[in-house]
Order: structure tokens, then C-alpha cells, then sequence
């Protein structure tokens, strides 16, 4: 049985923890407010993209489109979005589940992410390039991984450009999904990430485009794969503070249950010791007498 030193030593360890642990919910759970605001604030663009896209659908040949092609998908390039710090639950461990899905002799990674980095790193996978982002990222900084995948698409170096990113569901739900970001397979999914609801349809009477539709489609292919990639960055990152807060409450709530245990056993051990000493009291006055 542990002495009352050696309790006492690991209730003061444990309710350190716990104010470590409490101090880290509370800032991944203000972190967590921020991403989700930023996240929505995104859905009115995004709705009003995706009017203007379902519109052109039907005004151009869309298949004429370079980022539209549709080819054998011989090479795949796999963006994998995760997280720069631990602590966050099985956030990571079930996205890189999801890596073993693709057949590693034929898909290149790009990371976003130092544990994805870590990850492709250690079992060998052909990274050809990763990211660092800030905790709160800038639409230009996220534009510079899109137009690398883009060059490589074009280049025909890749056939298909596939994002791997933790959904954001809910505060306790992060799902692992896999979008199909080139070619863009269809203008009707356009400006859906991370939304929930069901696809817009085009305006009645449609839009004016000048100076002509092509050129509109021209210009806003690209931009919405931009602002797709960025969509799911901000959707990973209300996902690692989601997960961080739900994992760092559950970590509290242990430490507490832990400190109850201990201070129960605490007051055993002493009681314990305070009646082997009356104990002890008690025959002694008896041998005296």
C-alpha cells in the first residue's frame, strides 16, 4: 500500500495536470468559436459561387475547359490536410486511416500539417511537397497549395487532385472526407463545402454575364478551386479545436475522478494509520499497568 507521502505527492501531480488540462479546453473552445464563425461567414459567398456556376452550366460547353477534363486516372494527387499539434483525440489517427485507402505506387502527397508531414514521412509515402499554415490562414496563403495542384494537373503530371480533410459535423463529430477537387466533377457541388443543405438551383431568368459566359468560366473555374481548398482548411481547423476542446474536457474530467479516487484512498491509508497508533497507545498503557 502507497504511503501518505506518496499519495499526497501524486494528488498534487494530478491537480496540476487537471489545471493544465482546464486551461487548454478553455482556449481550444474560444480557438473553436473563431473557426466555426469563420467557416460560416464563407457560406453567403460560397452560395452566391454557386448560383453563378449552375448558371453558366447551361450557356457553355463546359467540357472544353481545361480544369473540367475528365482523363484515366492513372496518377492521383492527395492533399492531406491535418494538424500542426497533438492532443486533439483520434482526429489525426482516423484521417491517416483514410491515406491507406490509396494505392501508394501510383498517388503523390502534398502536406498541409506537421503530424501529416510526420506521417507521410515515416511510412514512406511519395510526398512531394508540404505546407505550414498559421492557426488563422489567409486566402492567399492557402492559394499557393491550390495553384501548385493546379500546375501539376495541367501539366498532366496528375490526373486527379483529391483533398483529404476531417469534416466539421458538429463539436463532438469530425468526419474524414475525400473531395474530388480536380477535375471538378460536377458545377452543382460547387461552393458546397462544409455546407450542409441541398444544392442550389440557378436563378430564375438566369444571370448576365459581359463579356461573355466562356470568359466568365475562364475566370471563375480557378478561383473556386482556390476558395474550395480554403473552405476545407477552415473546415480542418474547426475541427482540431473541436476535437481538442471535447479531448481536453474528457482529459479533466478523468483527472478529477483520478483526485477523488486518490483523496478517498487518502483518507483510508490515514485512518488506516491513526488507528494503529491508538492501537499502539492502547497496549502500551495496558503493559504499564
Amino acid at each position: 500500500m502507497a504511503s501518505l507521502r506518496d499519495i499526497r505527492r501524486r494528488i498534487k501531480s494530478v491537480k496540476n495536470t487537471a489545471q493544465i488540462t482546464k486551461a487548454m479546453q478553455m482556449v481550444a473552445a474560444s480557438k473553436m468559436r473563431k473557426a466555426q464563425e469563420a467557416a460560416l461567414n464563407g457560406r453567403p459567398y460560397a452560395e452566391l459561387l454557386n448560383r453563378v456556376l449552375v448558371s453558366l452550366r447551361d450557356r457553355v460547353d463546359s467540357s472544353l475547359h481545361p480544369l473540367l477534363e475528365r482523363r484515366e486516372v492513372k496518377h492521383e494527387l492527395v492533399i492531406v490536410l491535418s494538424t500542426d499539434k497533438g492532443l486533439c483525440g483520434g482526429l489525426n489517427t482516423n484521417l491517416f486511416r483514410e491515406v491507406g485507402t490509396f494505392d501508394q505506387a501510383t498517388t503523390q502527397f502534398i502536406s498541409v500539417g506537421r503530424k501529416s508531414t510526420q506521417f507521410l514521412a515515416r511510412t514512406k509515402r511519395n510526398m512531394i511537397a508540404d505546407f505550414a499554415l498559421k492557426d488563422h490562414p489567409s486566402f492567399l496563403e492557402v492559394k499557393a497549395i491550390s495553384k501548385f495542384a493546379i500546375e501539376k494537373f495541367l501539366s498532366g503530371d496528375v490526373d486527379k487532385v483529391t483533398v483529404l480533410y476531417p469534416r466539421f459535423v458538429n463539436t463532438l463529430n469530425q468526419t474524414p472526407t475525400k473531395l474530388s477537387l480536380l477535375p471538378i466533377t460536377s458545377l452543382e457541388e460547387a461552393g458546397l463545402i462544409g455546407i450542409e443543405g441541398e444544392p442550389i438551383a440557378a436563378p430564375e431568368g438566369g444571370l448576365l454575364f459581359e463579356p461573355s459566359a466562356e470568359s466568365i468560366l475562364d475566370a471563375i473555374v480557378p478561383y473556386y478551386i482556390h476558395y474550395s481548398l480554403y473552405q476545407t482548411v477552415l473546415a480542418t481547423r474547426a475541427s482540431e479545436h473541436s476535437a481538442r476542446m471535447v479531448a481536453m474536457k474528457s482529459a479533466n474530467d478523468n483527472a478529477k475522478g483520478l483526485v477523488k479516487d486518490l483523496t478517498l484512498e487518502y483518507n483510508k491509508a490515514r485512518q488506516a494509520a491513526i488507528t494503529t497508533e491508538l492501537l499502539e497507545i492502547s497496549t502500551a498503557q495496558l503493559a504499564l499497568g
